[in-house]
C-alpha cells in the first residue's frame, strides 16, 4: 500500500485554530527539543531578505502559445508556476534521468541506468528532498552551489554543462542565471582563525575596502590595519582510512613501484565506465592542477571580535559575496600536531569517505555539515576527520539521554552518572584510533581534569559549555582552559540542537578552526535549520537511507501504522472530556491498543527478535510493562537498575522485551534490537521518529532475507493520535520508508492470556484513568530539559492548580503533605483569656515551690 500523505495545514488556519484552542492544546502540536520560544522578529526579518535575495527568479519563464489541454489534472499544475508545458524535450530524452524545473527543484528517475551518476551529481549540487523509490527529488539553494564550489571545485560551466547533459529537457534561463550569479561571488572572502583571533581575509583589496564601507560591517572591525601576508601553500592530501590512504601506504612498502605513480588514479581510471553521451565531471584532482599559481598570491585580511562572527556573515551572504571557512591545517605551525591516527583495522566504508572528500576536497578543512542516518558511522566519521587534521579536537554531544551506557567492553561505575554520549565518544576514539587514552578528557559535572600534553581531545556537553550559573572552581578553571587557546576542530554531535539561543554561544566560547557538525536528522519544528549555514557552514554530503539499507550497510526495515480502535466506553469519555491534555491519556490508554501491543510482542518474541516499546507518557509506560510483566526505564529508574534491565536485554534470552521512555531516544547503543512499537510519541515531531527508527537500524541480524527489523505505530482511530501521526511520518516517507496500514491483526482473537477482553476489565481500567489528572497525561521531561531547557532568563510559570486525590496528600505518587510557612499560624492565635492566663500562672508558681523544696 503507498505512503499515506496528507496536506499540512496552511498557516492561516494554523493560526486561527490556535486562538480558538483550549489552553492545554496551546502546546505546539510538533514541539521539539531545544527549541525557543523568544521574540526574534528583527533577527527573522533579516532572514527573510537574505532568502528573497538567493531565491531563484522565475521572472523570465516562457509561456506555451500552443493550445492548453484542460482535464481532470490540469488544475494541479497550473498554479504557483507548476505549468511547464513550454519545455521542449530533447533528442534521446528517454536515455536521460533529470527533469529540471525553472523554480530550482530537479526530480530524478532513479530507475534510470544513468542514475547512480546523476545521484552522485545532485548531492554534490543540491539538497535531498524527497527520496522515495521511483523518483528522487532535489532542491537547488544557493548554500548547496556553495557547497559544491568548495568541496568539489566546480565552475559555473562546470555545472552548467552537467546539468545540460543529464537532462532532458533544456536547463532553463532562470536556473542558468542563479547557478552563475551564485558560484562566481563564491570564495572571494574567507573567515580566518589565527592567534586566537578572526580575520576577514581576501585577496582582493578593494573587495575589503567595500565591506569595511558597509554599514554593518564596518563598526564591526576592531582596531588595526589591514594585514598582507602570503597565501598558504597547497599540497595534496590522504584521508586516513580510505583507499587512497592504502595505495599510499602500500607504494611506500613496495620501493620498486614507479615514482610519482598515482595508484588511485590508477584505480579510477579501471573503474570509470565508458559511456559516450555524457561527460565525466570535473574532479577535484584536475582543479588543484591549477592551484599553484593561485597559492602564490597575497592575501589581506582585517580583524573582527568572535561575537560578530555571526552577523558578518549573514550580512556578507546579503551582499551577495559569501563567506568561505576553512582550514589551511598542514600550514599551521603555531598549534602543536596530535598524534593520532586511524588503527590499520579500521576502513571507512564508501559513502563515509565521499564525505570526508567533501569536506578535505581541495586539501583544506572546510567548516559544515555531514547527515548519516543512525548506525551509518557519523562517529566514524568524525574520527577520521580528527585524524585527518592532527590537531587538538573538541567533541561537544547532547547529554539529554543519560541511560548509562553499557556494552561488554564498556563498564562504568554505578554511582558516576555520565553523559552516555560523552562516554561513547571516548571510548570510540580509543577503539577506532591509536590516541593514548590519556590525551582524551572528559569534562562532566564529575570530571574536570584536563588531557596530558600539548595536544589532545576534550569531550564534553553543550550544557556543560553554556552553563552560565555559578561554577565550581575547577569547572571555572576548564573553561578557562577551553576558551583561551585555538582548536583545530570543533565537532558538534545532533547538531540540529545548535541553533537554540542557549547553544550559539558554544561557537563564540570556543576559538576553532574548522567546524563538523554530526546528525540523522536535520530538522527543527522552528524552521532554525536554515541558521546553521552561517553558524557552522552548508550541508556537505547526506546519504541516502534506502541506498545503505540495500547495500547491508543499515538494515531494512518495514515500517507499519497499525490503527487501533477506540473501545465505546473510552471513546465516549475521550469526546466528552473537556481537558485537552487529559483527551490525549484516553487514545494512549485505549483498551484495543494495549491489544495490539501485547500481540505484537508475544508474535515477535515467539520470532526471536528484541523488542523496544517506546512510550512519552510514563504512567502509560508504566501501566504497559506492569500489566504484561516487563522491565521498564524511565527518568526516575535508579542507575544501577539501569544498568543491571540494558545487561539482561542484551545477553539474557529470557528477557527480550524493554520499555523505554523518551530518554531512550537518542544515543542509545542497542544493536540486539530487531523490533520497536511505539505507543506515544511527542505529537507531530518528525525528528523524534527517525531517530527511533534509528535505534534499530543497527540491527545485528542483516542476513535474513527481506526485512529484518520491524518498525510498528499504534495509533488509536478517529482520534488526534492520527493526525500528528501523518506529520510524523512526513520525513521517513521522504527517505523512502513506506508505512504499510494494518486495519486488523490477524490472530488476535484467538490468542491466549489476551487482557481487556471483557466489559468489566475495559470499565475498571477506564476508571483508573478517569482517576488520574492532568498532569498523568503530560510528557516525560529528560534530564537535559529539566537542566537546560528553558533559557534563565525565561520568566517562571505562575502557580497552577490541577485535580488530585487523597492518596497523593499521604505519600502516594511521591507527594506529600508540607507547611511551608509555620509563623503564619502564630499570627492566626488571638488572646487568651484570663482563665487560662491564671491557670499558667498557677502552674509556673508550683514549679518553683518544688524546685525550691529540692535545693
Amino acid at each position: 500500500m503507498p505512503a499515506k500523505r496528507k496536506a499540512g495545514v496552511p498557516a492561516v488556519a494554523a493560526t486561527k485554530r490556535s486562538r480558538t484552542a483550549t489552553p492545554a492544546g496551546s502546546i505546539s502540536e510538533s514541539e521539539d527539543d531545544y527549541s525557543d520560544s523568544e521574540n526574534e522578529a528583527a533577527e527573522e526579518e533579516d532572514m527573510s531578505r537574505v532568502i528573497n535575495k538567493f531565491t531563484i527568479k522565475q521572472g523570465e519563464t516562457e509561456t506555451s502559445t500552443a493550445s492548453k489541454i484542460h482535464d481532470a489534472a490540469s488544475k494541479f499544475f497550473t498554479k504557483k508556476g507548476r505549468d511547464n508545458t513550454h519545455l521542449q524535450l530533447k533528442p534521446g530524452h528517454q536515455n536521460r534521468p533529470l527533469w529540471v524545473d525553472p523554480n530550482g527543484t530537479i526530480i530524478m528517475e532513479s530507475f534510470s541506468p544513468l542514475a547512480p551518476r546523476a545521484q552522485e551529481f545532485l548531492t554534490t549540487i543540491g539538497e535531498p528532498q524527497s527520496r522515495p523509490q521511483y523518483l528522487h527529488e532535489y532542491k537547488i539553494t544557493a548554500h548547496s552551489l556553495y557547497a559544491a564550489v568548495a568541496s568539489a571545485g566546480l565552475t559555473p560551466q562546470d555545472l552548467l554543462g552537467t546539468l545540460e547533459r543529464f537532462s532532458k529537457v533544456s536547463v532553463p534561463k532562470s536556473i542558468a542565471k542563479f547557478i552563475k550569479e551564485t558560484t562566481e561571488s563564491y570564495g572571494k572572502i574567507k573567515l580566518v582563525l589565527k592567534d586566537n583571533r578572526y580575520f576577514i581575509e581576501s585577496k582582493d583589496p578593494q573587495m575589503l575596502q567595500r565591506l569595511l564601507t558597509d554599514q554593518e560591517i564596518g563598526p564591526l572591525r576592531l582596531q588595526g590595519d589591514v594585514v598582507k601576508e602570503k597565501a598558504p601553500q597547497m599540497r595534496g592530501l590522504v584521508i586516513p582510512g580510505t583507499k587512497e590512504a592504502a595505495g599510499v601506504k602500500q607504494a611506500v612498502s613496495h620501493p620498486t613501484m614507479a615514482a610519482g605513480e598515482d595508484i588511485a588514479a590508477a584505480v579510477e581510471a579501471a573503474e570509470r565506465p565508458a559511456d559516450d553521451m555524457l561527460a565525466e565531471v570535473p574532479t577535484v584532482r584536475e582543479e588543484e592542477e591549477g592551484d599553484d599559481d593561485e597559492d602564490e598570491d597575497t592575501v589581506h585580511s582585517f580583524e573582527i571580535s568572535a561575537e560578530s562572527v555571526e552577523t558578518v556573515q549573514k550580512r556578507c551572504f546579503t551582499l551577495g559575496f559569501p563567506i568561505s571557512e576553512e582550514y589551511a591545517f598542514r600550514d599551521d605551525t603555531k598549534n602543536p600536531d596530535l598524534n593520532i591516527d586511524l588503527r590499520p583495522h579500521a576502513r571507512i566504508r564508501s559513502y563515509q569517505e565521499v564525505s570526508l572528500n567533501k569536506m578535505f576536497g581541495n586539501g583544506r578543512a572546510k567548516s559544515g555539515i555531514i547527515v548519516l542516518p543512525c548506525g551509518a558511522g557519523k562517529t566514524l566519521v568524525g574520527i577520521s576527520a580528527g585524524c585527518t587534521i592532527k590537531k587538538s579536537i573538541v567533541v561537544l554531544a547532547t547529554s539529554a539521554s543519560r541511560i548509562l551506557f553499557y556494552t561488554l567492553e564498556l563498564y562504568c561505575k554505578a554511582d558516576t552518572l555520565i553523559s552516555m554520549s560523552v562516554v561513547q565518544w571516548r571510548q570510540q576514539f580509543i577503539q577506532w584510533s591509536n590516541i593514548d587514552p590519556d590525551q582524551i578528557a572528559v569534562f562532566t559535572s564529575e570530571n574536570k581534569a584536563a588531557f596530558k600534553g600539548d595536544a589532545g581531545i576534550i569531550v564534553s556537553t553543550y550544557s556543560m559549555v553554556t552553563q552560565t550559573r555559578g561554577r565550581s572552581h575547577d569547572s571555572e578553571k576548564m573553561m578557562q582552559f577551553l576558551m583561551g587557546r585555538e582548536w583545530g576542530l570543533l565537532i558538534l554531535d545532533e547538531v540540529h540542537v545548535v541553533p537554540a539561543a542557549m547553544f550559539r554561544k558554544v561557537l563564540t566560547s570556543i576559538n576553532s578552526h574548522a567546524k563538523l557538525g554530526l546528525t540523522a536528522t536535520l530538522l527543527r519544528e522552528d524552521d532554525k535549520v536554515s541558521d546553521l549555514n552561517f553558524l557552522i557552514g552548508p550541508k556537505l554530503y547526506e546519504a541516502n537511507w534506502m541506498e545503505l539499507a540495500e547495500l547491508g550497510h543499515i538494515a531494512k526495515v518495514q515500517c507499519a501504522e497499525v490503527w487501533c480502535p477506540m473501545s465505546p466506553e473510552f471513546y465516549t469519555q475521550y469526546l466528552n472530556e473537556q481537558d485537552a491534555r487529559k483527551k490525549t491519556l484516553y487514545y494512549i490508554m485505549n483498551p484495543r491498543k494495549f491489544q495490539a501491543c501485547q500481540f505484537l510482542i508475544d508474535h515477535h518474541e515467539k520470532r526471536g527478535d528484541k523488542i523496544i516499546v517506546f512510550s512519552d507518557n510514563v504512567f502509560a509506560l508504566q501501566q504497559y510493562a506492569l500489566k504484561l510483566g516487563k522491565a521498564y526505564i524511565f527518568g526516575e529508574t535508579p542507575q544501577q537498575e539501569r544498568m543491571r534491565i540494558l545487561e539482561n536485554f542484551q545477553l539474557n534470552d529470557q528477557v527480550n522485551t524493554i520499555f523505554l521512555s523518551k530518554i531512550g531516544d537518542t544515543s542509545l547503543d542497542l544493536p540486539e534490537a530487531t523490533c520497536l512499537i511505539q505507543i506515544s510519541s511527542h505529537y507531530g515531531s518528525r525528528r523524534q521518529e527517525a531517530q527511533r527508527l534509528g535505534r534499530i537500524l543497527r540491527a545485528k541480524r542483516r542476513n535474513d532475507e527481506g526485512f529484518n527489523a520491524f518498525f510498528y505505530s499504534l495509533v488509536s482511530k478517529d482520534t488526534a493520535e492520527m493526525y500528528y501521526s501523518n506529520k510524523r511520518q512526513a520525513f521517513l516517507v521522504d527517505q523512502g520508508y513506506a508505512f504499510k496500514v494494518i486495519t486488523h491483526l490477524q490472530g488476535i482473537e484467538k490468542m491466549p492470556g489476551l487482557h481487556f477482553t471483557t466489559l468489566a476489565e475495559r470499565k475498571e481500567l477506564l476508571e483508573s484513568v478517569m482517576l488520574q489528572n492532568s498532569e498523568a497525561a503530560s510528557q516525560e521531561k529528560d534530564d537535559f530539559d529539566n537542566a537546560q531547557g528553558l533559557s534563565y532568563n525565561a520568566k517562571r510559570r505562575g502557580a497552577k492548580r490541577s485535580k488530585g486525590k487523597l492518596s497523593e496528600l499521604s505519600g502516594g505518587n511521591t507527594m506529600a503533605y508540607m507547611e511551608r510557612n509555620k509563623s503564619k499560624n502564630k499570627e492566626l492565635k488571638g488572646g487568651k483569656s484570663a482563665f487560662f492566663k491564671k491557670l499558667n500562672r498557677d502552674t509556673e508558681r508550683r514549679k518553683k515551690e518544688q524546685k525550691a523544696m529540692l535545693q
